[in-house]
């Protein structure tokens, strides 16, 4: 997905990267009338291994329309790389938790019940695998580190698709965290606010015309945590 959110005047308030996961906040940012710019650059899948690099003007994406979306980004923040943003970042890369869950992945290491165990699920072999598996996403949150920026993660919607195993959904997600916390990005964390006792999303603020998104309702209360953080 790179639908554009952006918005010009007055100043934006943030800069947002991210997959389809990054819409509902967009959205809402937009209905609030908070100026930022970014929004959506592509799809969950796209921000889990190696896709950028870092060249003399700074870091840039493979993929050719991220990048020239990218570029578009800095030009309404007046800066020629990430390493001047003048904002905080708000990003979703490395947060496709239901894409590190597709259960066939996991298949080698379940039971004889078909259950992925919980002594797995807690061994340094499991948070190997998935650091792995996002090594491209942790290598881009290392680089803003570096660069010093203030950086956002909300985590993404509690919604588990037919095609991912739950319970390597919510480890996954928890392994993730740790290790984008460790390289100082801020967690937003709404799990409490917006999940019933199975720990998945309450339909109140899911998107009722797929099974992994957020609503609107949900990134409003994304953009309300930013704020209320200063952003």
């Amino acid at each position: 997905m790179t639908t554009r959110y952006s918005t010009t005047t007055p100043p934006a308030r943030f800069l947002l990267l991210g997959d389809s996961h990054a819409g509902c906040v967009g959205r809402a940012a937009r209905a609030a009338e908070l100026p930022f710019a970014g929004g959506p650059v592509g799809s969950g899948r796209d921000f889990l291994g190696p896709f950028f690099d870092i060249a003399g003007d700074g870091l840039a994406f493979r993929d050719t329309q991220t990048q020239r979306l990218f570029r578009e980004f800095l030009g309404t923040l007046e800066v020629s790389a990430l390493a001047g943003l003048p904002v905080p970042l708000v990003c979703t890369f490395g947060l496709s938790a239901h894409t590190v869950a597709t259960r066939q992945n996991w298949d080698i290491h379940r039971d004889r019940h078909g259950t992925v165990p919980d002594g797995f699920l807690r061994s340094g072999l499991f948070a190997a695998l998935v650091r792995a598996t996002v090594r491209g996403a942790l290598a881009f949150y290392e680089h803003t580190a570096e660069a010093g920026l203030r950086v956002l993660a909300p985590l993404p919607p509690q919604r588990v698709p037919g095609t991912s195993d739950p319970r390597v959904f919510f480890a996954a997600q928890d392994v993730i965290g740790a290790e984008l916390a460790a390289r100082g990005v801020e967690i937003v964390d709404l799990r409490a606010r917006v999940t019933d006792g199975s720990r998945r999303q309450r339909p109140a603020f899911c998107r009722t015309d797929d099974t992994i998104h957020g609503n609107l309702a949900f990134g409003r209360l994304v953009v309300a945590e930013l704020l209320d953080r200063g952003v």
